[in-house]
């Protein structure tokens, strides 16, 4: 009977592991996605600075 606790522990241990690894991985995509978002505002804002710089006055 002991045994059978101990892998039904186990297997719960298992599950919030596979748990745990699935919200690192959404967190870490999330993360991907702003850093991209950021780097396309920062280069839309690069290049109105540059046509802004390009124009004569």
């Amino acid at each position: 009977m002991g045994i059978w606790l101990e892998l039904g522990i186990f297997g719960l241990v298992f599950v919030f592991a596979f748990w745990q690894m699935h919200d690192v991985r959404k967190a870490q995509e999330q993360t991907r996605e702003q850093r991209a978002r950021e780097k396309a505002a920062q280069e839309a804002a690069d290049q109105a600075t540059e046509k802004a710089d390009d124009k004569p006055t």
